[in-house]
């Protein structure tokens, strides 16, 4: 059984979008090792790239282009200064050659990147890289970005993962779950924390999880404190900033994130507000992800501010005590709940459509919320379930092929959605369930076969279609 990391499912990266811009960015970044393995790092080699399937169909909205650029000039989405993407891929188009230790690599990203309309059989983002020597030789490997920033290719050798250290608890699925909580009396978090303890030392896992938190807060504090019009040719105006200055109310002097968390503390917000400061906070996310800046696959880019604005919530208008524990336990829950969507369907909307990204996303943060206020792990995953029973089906329409309209918005109402499940969750007897959250990810998993390609992310169907890029 594949073990499936909480780092695995929050990874630290570049928007907009973690199939089509994470994925084949770390691709680029693998064949790069590849070649140099292979014996195909000499002057005037020549590479290129062809993209297939949605990759090719919406991978100019989603950037796809660029990221393999980014990926073949081996640059780590994680660290890059986002600022410079622009002036690297510039150059490189300018030179039209990649330098990999005093060796030119030929490499022209508008000839040399190819978008074919045809789609790979194994996964509906694929790629092929090749690399050929001036003699005529030929090396070349086929990639999937599968979604959420994770990548497969073929001929992947698995005795790594066949080797890998056994975790006390392998979980495939939600009911293994929950059996090992009852026999055990442990909480969700308490066992995923146990699975990566074989690993990795407690200092590191938190401190990387309070990594992963420090991104998502700083990308809700950028986009919310960040106007102007996001690029691409739909011109979507960023909107939580003037969102945000209708609810201050009161004067502000805070510097950093930090003092913004103790500033909304310190408010008395109504309903109608808290509910407004959570959906902003989502759609703050997605407005930096757009605009090509840093977050965190949550568990895809697309659906990067649902699992972040929940958690905003939590900490800003529940529990205002709430600090680095409270975080911890939030993101452990929400990632043991992702990775059973991972194994039992998919989190890839090229696959699954729109459920498989904001679903699974506001299915994660339900969790996590419901074990923060004291829920049970059978109303943790009640919890999760009721969140994606009512996103089956969710279509992925991208207008123009940007993660922008209807992306945006639906962060917001998946964190919504996802505290509204908690509130259901936690007034339910586990036993009175008719859905368990099982049965919900395979009902997901059938109802994305069933689905309609063009309502994949192909931008060939729903919005994209009805709504002209030229009328926005």
């Amino acid at each position: 059984m594949e073990f499936i990391s909480v780092f695995d499912v929050f990874k630290i990266g570049v928007g907009p979008s973690s199939s089509h811009t994470l994925g084949p960015w770390k691709a680029g970044r693998r064949f790069l090792q590849s070649c140099k393995n292979a014996g195909y790092f000499i002057t005037s080699a020549r590479i290129s790239v062809s993209l297939f399937g949605s990759l090719s169909l919406t991978g100019k909205g989603h950037a796809t282009d660029l990221a393999v650029v980014m990926g073949l000039a081996d640059h780590d989405p994680e660290t890059v200064v986002t600022g410079d993407i622009p002036l690297i891929i510039d150059k490189i188009k300018l030179d039209q050659y990649l330098m990999f230790e005093n060796i030119h690599i030929t490499f022209s990203p508008d000839q040399n990147i190819k978008f074919e309309k045809e789609f790979l059989p194994h996964h509906a983002n694929g790629m092929i890289f090749t690399i050929e020597k001036p003699n005529g030789d030929v090396f070349s490997e086929t990639y999937y970005s599968i979604g959420g920033g994770f990548i497969t290719w073929e001929g992947e050798d698995f005795t790594e993962m066949m080797n890998a250290p056994t975790h006390p608890y392998p979980i495939q699925n939600g009911i293994e779950l929950l059996n090992y909580c009852k026999n055990s009396g442990y909480k969700i978090s308490d066992i995923v924390m146990q699975n990566e303890q074989v690993e990795r030392s407690d200092g590191e896992i938190h401190s990387r999880l309070l990594r992963i938190w420090e991104v998502m807060l700083d990308s809700i504090y950028v986009g919310c404190h960040t106007e102007g019009i996001l690029p691409g040719g739909l011109k979507v105006n960023r909107r939580s900033n003037a969102i945000i200055k209708k609810l201050s109310t009161e004067p502000t002097n805070y510097t950093n994130p930090q003092e913004w968390i103790a500033y909304i503390r310190s408010l008395e917000p109504d309903f109608h507000q808290i509910m407004k400061w959570t959906g902003t906070f989502g759609i703050a996310v997605n407005e930096v992800n757009a605009a090509f800046g840093r977050v965190v696959t949550a568990p895809t880019n697309g659906s990067a501010g649902v699992i972040p604005a929940v958690l905003m919530y939590y900490l800003c208008f529940v529990n205002k005590k709430a600090g680095n524990a409270e975080i911890i336990q939030y993101l452990l829950t929400c990632g043991e709940i992702g990775s059973i969507f991972k194994k039992g369907s998919t989190i890839s909307a090229a696959m699954g459509g729109c459920q498989a990204e904001i679903g699974v996303s506001s299915a994660m943060a339900a969790a996590g919320l419901a074990e923060l206020m004291g829920g049970t792990p059978d109303q943790c995953t009640i919890a999760a379930e009721v969140a994606m029973e009512h996103h089956l089906g969710m279509t992925c329409d991208p207008i123009g092929g940007l993660v922008q309209v209807p992306c945006i918005e639906r962060n917001s109402m998946g964190a919504i959605k996802a505290i509204n499940a908690v509130a259901i969750a936690l007034d339910r007897d586990p036993a009175d369930v008719k859905v368990p959250l099982d049965n919900v990810i395979a009902t997901m998993w059938e109802t994305a076969q069933d689905m309609n390609r063009k309502y994949k992310e192909t931008s060939e169907g729903g919005l994209a279609t009805a709504v002209n890029i030229i009328d926005c």
